[in-house]
């Protein structure tokens, strides 16, 4: 997404099958593998007892998805899932919401930044869970 100043914004979700609940890992403007591999952990922290639910992480094949960020969910008993290259269906429910939100709600909005979009999309997503 965009803001109003012409920066581009990247955000990190995470979603439960099991109950499609939508977790907003963060928002930047500059992904790195080690912002990804934080917010993974963050999400570990959070779930707490209830990562022991967790089968399967799905996930494209973005160099983003290091294989550090594979090991926070290998270390916690999960199976890593990668979706074929160019195959969006592959994992339709997050596909599903991502495009939900941008036409639901950031299509709607000006966004000035960071803040303004986490806020924006956390929102959204409790408005989802």
């Amino acid at each position: 997404m965009e803001t109003v100043f012409g920066a581009r914004l990247y955000a990190l979700v995470f979603i439960e099958h099991v109950n499609r609940r939508v977790h907003l890992a963060g928002v930047t403007a500059h992904p790195t593998g080690d912002w990804v591999v934080q917010q993974a952990r963050n999400l570990v922290m959070d779930l707490g007892e209830r990562m022991a639910t967790v089968k399967f992480l799905i996930h494209d094949r973005d160099i983003k998805f290091t294989a550090a960020f594979d090991q926070v969910f290998l270390s916690q008993g999960c199976r890593i899932i990668r979706t074929p290259i160019r195959a969006p269906q592959a994992n339709a429910i997050c596909e599903r919401w991502i495009g939900s939100a941008r036409r639901e709600c950031l299509d709607r909005l000006l966004i000035l930044g960071e803040r303004h979009c986490r806020a924006v999309l956390r929102t959204y997503a409790d408005h989802y869970n």
